[in-house]
């Protein structure tokens, strides 16, 4: 039996229903408040759990989900055949189920545009949320809007139907502005340190453009809190489709799988409308800055590590990697020594425990998170992870020995795709192969080349000497780094 609103009638009379967490609120009621541009496995682990959460605890209906996918007709056609239900296994020493209920409908922005832009003008809708990773904020090198990207420059010109998530935000508070409606607020929800902030910029940006009192009337009347969010969630895999049906009695085309631990920690600001997140766990605070900086650092930036080093060693998954003890002590000590003395921590946040917590969480083997996925885009994600503790570092005194390994081993990386042929999915790919095929064995002179692709590396760091000092000699230094590993 397939996942839908009949079978969700069935469960508290079904043998498995105390296997399974389910909606307690009345579905039939729910209205469309947040349009979610992004659909994919974070949102649904995330912030439409949080969300699903809140409405069993309140029962307050007003805060319905619409899904909006960029492209996956597959994942909209699924999702709207079960009614918008899919089932959240979490995977810990034992599998639990829940059936999200949150989203109402799903649509596609490539093919329904209109359909999408209609909704946002819904007058129920308070909220626009986003999961579109960094390089859907449409950013430059200086955090500004991009308008050499071909897709923005169609939005500025055709802003009715647009093909970006900003141009997607532009449109509909255009739509408002000129129907006398009020504004809608912006959540920002991707791994990028003053999310809210940079994307006000690139949507004020982008409808100056259009109309300076459109742009205006945004800065003034709509919100954009800064958030953080964290919850491991790999790409779901076959068996989790026939965990689900062999556990529950029912298919779901769309599940998806995430680990037990989830945090979201969102910007505290008057007027922000929105569900009573704060009762399923949600904190706010006036210090998401605090801990984005935190999480974008050890998590992330360990992440990278574990990326480019478990990658060069074979590794597939982070489990994998962080199963080698070797492995696991070189990135506990580059937490100790180099990545935890360049955070101020925020109240209420001890981080050498967040660090050993993350460490365990690496652990679980029943996440199989892809060590390739976390690999891409390599030139938007060492800036923030790795780039900007080594900055600090260097101002500090302090040592970035074993940064500079990491930012040598993304270089490694690259150079040995590049060599085999191999797809680099990085949105500067080009940029990277051509650096690499221009190397010619000098490898003060390679390296600095490379870092000096256009955007990648800020010019106070390329113009000091301690910093590419290290990444070359943590260069010539990483095939003796990387025997050791192996050694077992």
């Amino acid at each position: 039996m397939r996942l839908g609103e009949p079978l969700l009638a069935q469960f508290k009379l079904n043998t498995h229903a105390q296997l399974i967490d389910y909606p307690k609120y009345q579905r039939q009621d729910l209205q469309i408040g947040i349009v979610h541009l992004g659909l994919g496995a974070f949102h649904r682990s995330h912030q439409a759990v949080f969300t699903d959460l809140a409405l069993n605890k309140t029962q307050d209906t007003r805060w319905g989900i619409c899904g909006v996918a960029f492209r996956n007709e597959a994942l909209k056609s699924a999702l709207n055949e079960q009614q918008g239900l899919y089932t959240n296994v979490i995977c810990g020493t034992e599998q639990h189920f829940q059936v999200i209920g949150s989203i109402k409908h799903a649509l596609v922005a490539s093919s329904q545009i209109d359909q999408v832009l209609a909704t946002i003008a819904l007058p129920s809708v308070k909220m626009v949320s986003l999961t579109v990773t960094e390089k859907g904020y449409c950013l430059n090198e200086l955090g500004q809007l991009n308008q050499e990207i071909a897709d923005v420059q169609h939005d500025i010109a055709h802003i009715e139907q647009p093909k970006t998530a900003v141009g997607i935000l532009v449109a509909g508070f255009k739509q408002r502005f000129d129907n006398q409606q009020p504004a809608f607020n912006v959540l920002a929800c991707d791994n990028l340190p003053d999310n809210g902030d940079k994307l006000k910029s690139a949507v004020i940006a982008m409808a100056n453009h259009i109309n300076p009192a459109l742009a205006s009337w945004i800065e003034s009347q709509a919100l954009f809190p800064n958030t953080m969010v964290d919850c491991i969630t790999p790409k779901t895999e076959s068996e989790t489709l026939n965990a689900v049906e062999a556990n529950l009695g029912f298919s779901d085309l769309v599940p998806v799988q995430r680990e037990p631990f989830a945090q979201w920690v969102i910007e505290d600001l008057d007027g922000f409308e929105r569900p009573a997140w704060e009762q399923a766990g949600v904190l706010f605070t006036n210090d998401v800055a605090g801990f984005e900086r935190a999480k974008l650092r050890i998590l992330n930036g360990t992440h990278s590590a574990l990326a480019y080093i478990g990658t060069l060693l074979g590794y597939e998954t982070v489990y994998d990697a962080i199963s080698n003890d070797k492995v696991r002590s070189f990135i506990a000590s580059l937490l100790t020594y180099e990545i935890i003395p360049s955070i101020d921590a925020p109240t209420g946040l001890d981080l050498a425990s967040y660090a050993d917590d993350i460490l365990s969480r690496y652990q679980n083997p029943a996440i199989r998170h892809l060590l390739l996925q976390i690999a891409a885009d390599g030139s938007l994600k060492i800036p923030v992870r790795t780039l900007a503790p080594i900055e600090e570092n260097i101002k500090a005194g302090r040592s970035i020995e074993q940064l500079s390994m990491v930012v040598a081993a993304w270089i490694r990386f690259v150079v040995a795709r590049t060599k085999q042929g191999d797809e680099i999915a990085d949105p500067k790919a080009q940029a990277l192969v051509l650096a690499v095929n221009r190397f010619n064995g000098d490898v003060a002179q390679d390296i600095k080349a490379f870092l000096s692709i256009d955007g990648v590396v800020c010019q106070s760091l390329l113009e000091n000497s301690i910093f590419i000092d290290s990444v070359v000699s943590a260069y010539h230094r990483l095939d003796d780094l990387l025997a050791r590993l192996a050694a077992r």
